[in-house]
């Protein structure tokens, strides 16, 4: 057992989270006299490490099935769309088990990613609008279109200077002055 927990002590570090005892977790929460909503919220989430990591890998394997299965109806839109939604929100979701959902939303609040995480929830929002009521297969499609670019996009705000140089590579592929 104390082998387990020096294992999961250093997959704490490895995704960031402090590595501390599980009483002075409770100590820590007990302290806190905040009142908000967020901090109240990730105050009724405190999940242990190992919790932490099932929960991730079950929602991170959800979600990339719901992607993968999402390839099999390619050519039916809407439930293509549907799926590929729902593994997107899946895998989003899985992360909050890591890191917490208020650093998970503070982290897709943050000023360099606010826009990025705006289009990338609406995209997903108007995917499932054009699937599930308008029913049209072109709009459909369109959508999915347009959120699988925002998830790149979203992606790319994690990864230091990566938007920047993305944006430069398709500014000169799509130079027509020569």
């Amino acid at each position: 057992m104390e082998k387990m927990n020096k294992a999961f002590e250093k997959v704490k570090m490895m995704v960031g989270m402090e590595v501390e005892d599980e009483e002075q977790q409770a100590a820590a929460l007990d302290n806190e006299s905040s009142f908000a909503f967020m901090d109240d919220f990730n105050r009724n989430c405190t999940l242990t490490t190992k919790q932490r990591l099932y929960g991730f890998a079950i929602c991170f394997a959800a979600g990339v099935t719901c992607t993968l299965l999402s390839m099999l109806v390619f050519l039916k839109p809407i439930k293509f769309g549907i799926t590929f939604t729902l593994g997107n929100l899946l895998s989003l979701g899985s992360t909050a088990f890591l890191i917490g959902p208020k650093r998970q939303v503070s982290m897709m609040l943050d000023p360099v990613r606010i826009y990025a995480t705006a289009i990338y929830i609406a995209s997903m929002i108007i995917a499932l609008f054009c699937a599930l009521y308008v029913h049209n297969k072109l709009l459909t499609l369109l959508a999915i279109i347009l959120e699988f670019g925002a998830l790149v996009w979203y992606s790319l705000s994690y990864i230091p200077f990566a938007r920047s140089m993305v944006s430069k590579i398709m500014v000169s592929c799509f130079d027509t002055e020569f």
